[in-house]
Formats: C-alpha cells, sequence, structure tokens
C-alpha cells in the first residue's frame, strides 16, 4: 500500500525546496525547483510541441552528471528566460559548475503555453519571466502552494482551469518519490463532464475529491474533449498550444540513466490522469531528479515498485492540481470546486 509523505509534497524528497513567483494580472507564473546539493538529472519528452532549455545535456550518453535547478514556467517560448533568473540567483550564492574560475549554475527548464487564457500579456519590450525566475527562487521552500501558483497560474485543461499540483509517495523500501506538474494539457483530468478524476485509483485518501469513479460510467466517457476545440475551431491547434510540464524526484541512489528511466516511467501518470495526452498541440515533459539522500540503492524489484509509484505519483499530482485551483477575475474557464 502506498502512503503519502508528511507534506504530500515533492519536497517530502529529501535536499530539494520549491520557489512560485507569479503575476496575477498577466495569468502566467514560474515554480522553480532547488537542489540543496547538485542531483542526477534525466528527462523525457513525449508531447510533439515542447518548449525547452538545456534539456539535451541531461542524456544519460552526456558529460554533466548533476545539476543544481529544474524550471517549470508558463508564457510559451517567452518562458524560457526564467531560466536566466535562476541562474542568476544561484550564481550571486556562489552555486554552480566551476569552469575555469566561473560558477555555472545547470538549469534546465520547460515552458507551458498559458499566453491566450485572458491575461494581459502586452509587457513591453522584454517579457516578465526573468524576474519571475530570480523570484522564484529566492522564494524556494519547503511548503508552497498548488492549484493557481507558480507556472500553474494561467494554466487550463479541457473546461476547467489547470494549476500547479504536487503529490509524494513512501515506499517500503524506505525510499520517497515526489511529484511536482504544471497542468496545461489539451486534453481533460476528469470522466467526461463530471467531477470524477480519471486518476481516482491512484488517490490517497481524499487528496483530490476522493470521489472514485462515476457509476455507471457517463456513455460520452470515451469522447475526445479537447481545450478551445470548439472556441477556435477554425484555427490549427499548435496556435491554442498546452502542454503538462513536470518533475519527478526520489531520494534513491540512482545513474543518470536510471535516472532517464524515472522520467519516462513517471509519463504512466500522463496516461491516467488526462485524455488524451502525448498530443502534437501537447509539449509534455517531464525531469527526474535524484537526490540520492536516503543512501539506498535499490535492486530489480524496489526499482520496479519505484518506477511504478512514479506512475502513480504522477497522476495524483496532476489531478491535485487542477482540484487546487482558485477562481479569478477574467477566468476563461470554471474551477473544479464550482462543478
Amino acid at each position: 500500500m502506498f502512503r503519502t509523505g508528511p507534506r504530500n509534497l515533492i519536497t517530502d524528497v529529501a535536499g530539494l525546496r520549491v520557489g512560485n513567483a507569479a503575476d496575477a494580472k498577466l495569468k502566467s507564473g514560474v515554480t522553480t525547483v532547488i537542489c540543496d546539493e547538485p542531483a542526477v538529472a534525466g528527462v523525457q519528452i513525449l508531447g510533439g510541441a515542447p518548449g525547452t532549455r538545456e534539456t539535451d545535456l541531461l542524456e544519460p550518453h552526456n558529460s554533466i552528471y548533476a545539476i543544481h535547478a529544474v524550471v517549470l514556467s508558463g508564457g510559451s517560448a517567452f518562458g524560457l528566460d526564467a531560466a536566466s533568473g535562476v541562474q542568476a540567483a544561484l550564481r550571486e550564492r556562489g552555486i554552480g559548475v566551476e569552469v575555469g574560475g566561473f560558477r555555472v549554475p545547470i538549469v534546465p527548464a520547460a515552458i507551458l503555453f498559458d499566453l491566450r487564457n485572458g491575461g494581459d500579456k502586452d509587457w513591453g519590450r522584454y517579457p516578465p519571466y526573468r524576474d519571475l525566475g530570480y523570484e522564484a527562487a529566492q522564494a524556494a521552500a519547503i511548503d508552497f502552494a498548488l492549484g493557481t501558483a507558480g507556472a500553474g497560474a494561467g494554466a487550463l485543461s479541457s473546461g476547467l482551469k489547470g494549476g500547479l499540483g504536487s503529490a509524494s509517495t513512501v515506499l517500503d523500501s524506505g525510499v520517497t518519490i515526489g511529484a511536482l506538474a504544471a497542468v496545461n494539457p489539451t486534453g481533460s483530468v476528469t470522466v467526461a463532464g463530471t467531477r470524477h478524476f480519471w486518476a481516482a485509483p491512484f488517490e490517497i485518501g481524499d487528496e483530490f475529491g476522493g470521489l472514485g469513479y462515476p457509476h455507471p460510467m457517463p456513455d460520452d466517457a470515451r469522447k475526445v474533449l479537447l481545450k478551445f476545440r470548439d472556441r477556435y475551431a477554425a484555427e490549427q491547434a499548435e496556435t491554442v498550444a498546452n502542454t503538462t510540464i513536470a518533475v519527478i524526484a526520489t531520494d534513491a541512489v540512482l545513474t543518470k540513466a536510471a535516472a532517464k528511466r524515472l522520467a519516462i516511467s513517471a509519463h504512466d501518470g500522463f496516461v491516467r490522469a488526462i485524455w488524451p495526452t502525448h498530443t502534437p498541440a501537447d509539449g509534455d515533459l517531464v525531469f527526474a531528479l535524484a537526490t540520492g539522500k536516503s543512501g539506498i540503492e535499490l535492486g530489480l524489484n524496489d526499482a520496479i515498485d519505484l518506477y511504478a509509484a512514479a506512475g502513480a505519483t504522477m497522476a495524483r499530482a496532476i489531478s491535485r492540481g487542477v482540484f487546487a485551483a482558485t477562481p479569478a477575475e477574467g477566468d476563461l474557464f470554471p474551477v473544479w470546486s464550482s462543478r
């Protein structure tokens, strides 16, 4: 039986802190995961429209073995500036890889598309994401807000506001695994138009309502519901792009290749929580972090449990992001709690 960590947040994984920053007028924001010590990392991209920074270096065959932070941001390609703000904050603290007498913080990043969500994007010459990234890094802590916060501040799913979600799981091996997701998919996280989450079988307690699956299943449960399909039917899907971006983390000791496998496994949570997912209009991505703080190296059976928990924990984090969303002026979609 899975059980949550004490906070049911990704920061139950020792060695990690999370910071949020957002602009309510902009309806967008930034979330960063800061590693207290460099963490082994990997990445897996399965969406058809990704926006990324420094993801190639995370592949197991490349030289950089550990990183200092990851960034999730709104703003589409403009949001990639957020990583520069986080990098600046870390450099001020003397954090980074030493190269020729210089400290270079390694900060991979991914973005989601929240430009067309009712917020004021008339920011002038330069977008605000670098400053939001710096602010998020300065705010990094063990406790942080979910729902309409950070990179989830302007997120939307099919028919409901999206948001920032997180969850954690403690395994029998003593290892902790945590997930963080900025949930902005073109698909739906609930069964048809109901209040029931697709991820219901993995819910622990009533962390996203405790409703289980509807019974009987509605006749339209298999209908493909897409964000903006009716509103902008004449336009290409790419012009109203989407994307769920996430981090899966553990305190187990992993190699870089095993971190890659962890990121791959966490995508199973997307499939369990969102219908449809990994579409050509989503840039779905998972970063993986292994802090090694538990000191536990996993055998095959425990590793399989870890990878199974990665999918389940990610599905819960995605659902919690939508569950926790709060209403704001100018919203295009309602929040889950109003359904």
